[in-house]
């Protein structure tokens, strides 16, 4: 994998070859790196390191909270939580889905539609886990699942998705 690495760099920095460079940007898996995943259990071993040998740093009890996979080695993933702390896990203690997490502390509004102005329908607490149903382009509103509940949520108070990102 390192000599496949060096060679897309070397074909990156002197062809400039436009795959080339945008493989040297992607994980081990090809796909991108950052992105966003969750939790898959409601136990998960964060680790020092990138093998079981590596000591366990503290221990994930949240099923489906995202986390942000910032690196990758073998089978293992190096991820970002919503708090900033960064460790390893095992591949497959993570899945595909994605979600967020209210990281406004207090209640939060969940609104009936993408505005300020519109009813509130239910209000949220913090480090509550949803999943995303759509995030529209040049909105300041992502629509989210909470358990029965669904409403639309500021961005500014979720972790789990990019500042610009559109999910439909």
């Amino acid at each position: 994998m390192r000599t496949t690495l060096a060679i897309a760099i070397c074909l990156s920095l002197f062809c400039g070859h436009v795959e080339a460079r945008e493989a040297a940007y992607n994980g081990e898996t090809g796909l991108d790196i950052p992105r966003f995943v969750s939790l898959h259990s409601d136990r998960t071993n964060a680790r020092s390191g990138p093998g079981s040998r590596y000591p366990i740093e503290w221990v994930y009890l949240q099923k489906g909270a995202p986390v942000e996979v910032i690196a990758e080695f073998e089978l293992w993933r190096k991820i970002k939580d919503w708090q900033g702390a960064e460790s390893w896990v095992h591949k497959i203690t993570l899945n595909g889905k994605r979600t967020v997490k209210v990281i406004t502390p207090g209640e939060n509004n969940i609104y009936a539609k993408d505005d300020y102005q519109s009813k509130v329908v239910a209000r949220v607490e913090d480090e509550v886990v949803g999943e995303i149903e759509k995030c529209p382009a040049k909105n300041n509103f992502c629509l989210i699942k909470f358990g029965n509940i669904e409403g639309w949520v500021s961005r500014q108070n979720l972790y789990g998705i990019y500042p610009d990102e559109i999910i439909d």
